[in-house]
């Protein structure tokens, strides 16, 4: 679960010709399903609109049968419309073998607090 703030709605930017609407707002991590990479307190920075979700990126979703869940997990794969999610903990199964198909709302660019890194893509395979 996280927590979300918008900081700069409605911010307009160009890419190769068209315009696109993209906005960044910050999210809060609560719980341990994304651990080791993401732990209990991070403070993500998210991108609403920008380049298309690709399997291995984290992302900012909600869960279809849970709408007032907002979540951090890693996409793996398109599905139905949406996206299937997985967290990096193995031992933690609060994703999409629970909860089904989630509709992304931002990818994560990096982590700003505690320790400022970069989130980089990695490929899940589903077993």
């Amino acid at each position: 679960m996280i927590l979300a703030e918008d900081i700069t709605p409605g911010a307009v930017s160009k890419r190769r010709g068209g315009a696109f609407v993209a906005s960044l707002f910050a999210a809060l991590v609560r719980g341990p399903s994304m651990a080791p990479t993401l732990r209990d307190g991070d403070a993500l920075l998210v991108l609403r609109g920008g380049r298309p979700v690709r399997p291995g990126d984290v992302v900012v979703a909600t869960f279809r049968s849970r709408p007032d869940l907002l979540v951090v997990k890693r996409a793996t794969h398109e599905q139905d419309g949406g996206w299937w999610l997985r967290g990096d903990n193995e031992f933690v199964t609060d994703d999409s073998r629970a909860y089904g198909v989630a509709d992304v709302q931002g990818r994560v660019l990096l982590r700003y607090w505690p320790k400022p890194s970069r989130l980089r893509s990695r490929i899940m395979l589903d077993t």
